[in-house]
């Protein structure tokens, strides 16, 4: 015979808000020192900063909530077909 199955439980709220939190944390840090670095980059080349369009800034926040709503999905039970 085999042993009884025991059900998995999903992780906690404070355990997934931590891990979460830790690595928006962490994307964001690398995200802001690579802009950083490249703002740097194009300071010394041109002798001044790119300036960030309104369209590239409405282009990245759909893009952060196509993200956002794609780990929601993540948390929902699969549909069985």
């Amino acid at each position: 015979m085999t042993a009884p199955i025991t059900p998995v439980t999903p992780p906690t709220r404070s355990r997934t808000l931590t891990i979460g939190g830790t690595a928006g944390l962490l994307f964001g840090l690398i995200a802001a020192y690579l802009y950083s670095r490249s703002a740097k980059e194009e300071l010394h080349q041109n002798g001044r900063t790119a300036q960030i369009t309104t369209a590239e800034w409405i282009g990245l926040s759909l893009t952060l909530l196509g993200l956002a709503r794609q780990i929601s999905e993540m948390g929902r039970p699969k549909k069985k077909k």
